[in-house]
């Protein structure tokens, strides 16, 4: 038998009897879109977040995309403006900032915590840098301190790309409330996820909300009256209904991952594995649990022959992407470091005490 990376039907078939009600309720009421499913997810998301609202959107990369063109339409942000942005962040990341006009300065992270590095942040600031679009990669928190007093020092707008860290605390607040503006992706794999596309904003700011809410609605505040140039970018009422359940259980999923990252960090011996640091496990809840590895392609095939599946996050750094081909030339060792070498264990509320076990010795056990 192998142990999936996320066995997803496993943890659906938990809170089968929830799903299925709140599913159900959603047919028998013939009202499929924009209706009060999506106004009580909302309201719930932002309460559990700490903001003042949320805004539930298609998916995670049409969160980020409508934040930065919402701002462009304030005239807060211009095209060509500088937003920076973790290089080794999913592609995502990238693809809201170039879509939107806007010029992505990819910055180096801490190899310890694998979140943006603000000492490297402060030398590439320049006339043009407007935004920061700060990523909690992996679960991680990215808030330092010192990040922030340079974003006020720069008067810098700050995004967050919270796709990866519901329910993540810093400094007694919620990850998705501390920038201006925060997107977050409910896509099934994550730590909150729907059962299919799904996305949000959360923001404390009400005159960007109207703006999110037209531009997301083909650019229309009122019928047939158009004000920008729009998308179509909505959470249907199912979705909405199945986040609203999953809501009530997320701390406790995060307290099982937490627990499990607990037990790898202790547990797992390997001299030729560079195991999270503890930098790492502090302000986190474990989306991604990532190893390194000089020999990861091994690692992960050794694993596999012994029946524990992993998946590597991510295998292409941006800047070696095609599809941004122009920075091909670009030096950034610790990202390429990274992205050669990390490989993420299974990690996720569904696992047993002998799957954790399991994982544990066998990775213990591998020699390379």
């Amino acid at each position: 038998m192998m142990l999936k990376y996320f066995d997803l039907q496993r943890y659906t078939a938990q809170h089968r009897e929830q799903l299925q009600a709140a599913v159900s309720r959603v047919v028998d009421s013939g009202w499929y879109l924009l209706g009060n499913e999506v106004k009580a997810f909302e309201n719930a998301y932002a309460q559990y977040i700490g903001t003042a609202h949320c805004v539930a959107c298609g998916n995670g990369l049409d969160a980020l995309s409508l934040i930065f063109k919402a701002y462009m339409e304030r005239g807060l942000l211009h095209p060509g403006d500088e937003v920076l942005v973790p290089a080794n962040t999913y592609i995502a990341s990238i693809i809201s900032i170039t879509s939107s006009g806007l010029m992505p300065v990819l910055v180096e992270p801490h190899l310890d915590t694998f979140q943006i590095d603000a000492q490297q942040m402060v030398k590439h600031v320049g006339p043009r840098t407007k935004a920061l679009l700060i990523v909690h990669l992996y679960g991680k928190c990215a808030f330092t301190n010192e990040l922030l007093s340079l974003c006020s020092e720069h008067e810098l707008l700050v995004i967050e790309d919270n796709a990866q860290a519901h329910g993540c605390l810093w400094n007694d607040k919620r990850t998705g409330s501390v920038g201006h503006a925060a997107a977050h992706s409910f896509y099934p794999g994550k730590n909150l996820g729907a059962l299919g596309d799904a996305g949000g904003v959360t923001t404390n700011d009400e005159v960007l909300v109207g703006i999110i809410r037209a531009i997301a609605n083909y650019g229309s505040n009122k019928k047939y009256v158009f004000q920008y140039v729009g998308q179509n970018s909505r959470m249907d009422e199912v979705q909405a209904a199945v986040l609203s359940e999953k809501l009530k259980w997320l701390d406790q999923d995060n307290q099982r991952r937490t627990a499990i990252a607990q037990h790898y960090v202790e547990g797992i011996s390997n001299e030729n594995i560079t195991l999270p640091t503890r930098d790492y496990l502090v302000n986190n809840v474990f989306h991604i649990f990532p190893v390194l590895c000089a020999q990861r392609e091994k690692l992960q095939q050794e694993l596999h022959q012994r029946g524990i599946e992993t998946i590597i996050h991510y295998p292409i750094p941006p800047h070696k992407q095609q599809c941004y081909s122009h920075w091909a030339q670009l030096s950034l060792p610790i990202t390429e470091r990274i992205h050669n070498e990390e490989l993420s264990l299974p990690l996720n509320p569904t696992m047993t005490d002998d799957e954790v076990q399991l994982v544990i010795s066998q990775v213990s056990d591998i020699k390379l």
